[in-house]
C-alpha cells in the first residue's frame, strides 16, 4: 500500500477561534471520503484549512510530498458583467471540454453570466475536476444541479479517482455520498476544548 495522500491527526481547526476537531483521517489516491454531519460542524471549514484558508490550530496535517490541492467552494466568484464565455473559463483553467454532457457542451461560446446557475456550477466542477490536482476538495458539489447533472457528476468523479486523485467531498445530499464515496466521516458539532 502506498503512503497515505492527506493525514490528519487530532487536528482543531476554525478562523479566528477554533471551531472544529479534533480531527483524525487518511486519505489515499483513488479514494473518495465523504464529509456529513449538521450545519456549523466544520465540513467546510475542514476544506478551507486544508488548502491554506483557515487555520489549523493544534494537531498534525500531513500532505504527500510535491502533491496539489484544488478547492470548489459553495461561493463561487459574482459574474455579473465579466464578458467570460465559458469556453474563456475552461482555457482559464486549462480544462478540456472533451466529455462535458450535450446539454453544456453546445453553450460554451455563451457568456458565463448568461448560463443557468447549475449549468455555471457544472462548469466550474468541471474545470475542478480536469485540474492537475492530486487532492480534490468539493464542498456541496450537489448544489444547483438538476438529476442530470448530479448522475453525471457522479460518473465523472468515480474516473477521476481511478486516474489517481484523492478526493474529499462535504455534501447533504445523503444518495449523492452514498453513490460516489468509499468511505464516510460524520462530523460533530463542536464543543470546544
Amino acid at each position: 500500500m502506498s503512503a497515505p495522500l492527506l493525514q490528519l491527526q487530532a487536528a482543531v481547526l476554525g478562523w479566528q477561534q477554533p471551531c472544529c476537531g479534533p480531527l483524525n483521517l487518511t486519505l489515499g489516491r483513488g479514494e473518495v471520503l465523504g464529509l456529513v454531519g449538521p450545519n456549523g460542524a466544520g465540513k467546510s471549514t475542514l476544506l478551507a484549512a486544508l488548502a491554506g484558508r483557515a487555520r489549523i490550530f493544534s494537531g498534525v496535517l500531513k500532505v504527500a510530498p510535491g502533491a496539489t490541492i484544488v478547492l470548489q467552494t459553495q461561493n463561487p466568484p459574482p459574474l455579473e458583467g465579466l464578458p467570460l464565455s465559458g469556453r474563456d473559463l475552461l482555457a482559464l483553467t486549462e480544462a478540456s471540454a472533451q466529455g462535458l454532457p450535450d446539454w453544456l457542451a453546445g453553450r460554451l461560446d455563451e457568456r458565463l453570466d448568461q448560463l443557468s446557475g447549475g449549468q455555471r456550477h457544472f462548469l466550474a466542477l468541471w474545470a475542478i475536476l480536469q485540474s492537475a490536482g492530486d487532492l480534490v476538495l468539493l464542498d456541496e458539489p450537489t448544489n444547483h444541479l438538476d438529476a442530470a447533472g448530479v448522475a453525471y457528476l457522479a460518473a465523472h468523479l468515480r474516473e477521476r479517482v481511478a486516474l489517481g486523485a484523492g478526493l474529499l467531498l462535504v455534501s447533504h445530499d445523503s444518495d449523492f455520498v452514498a453513490m460516489v464515496c468509499d468511505r464516510v466521516l460524520h462530523l460533530e458539532a463542536f464543543d470546544g476544548l
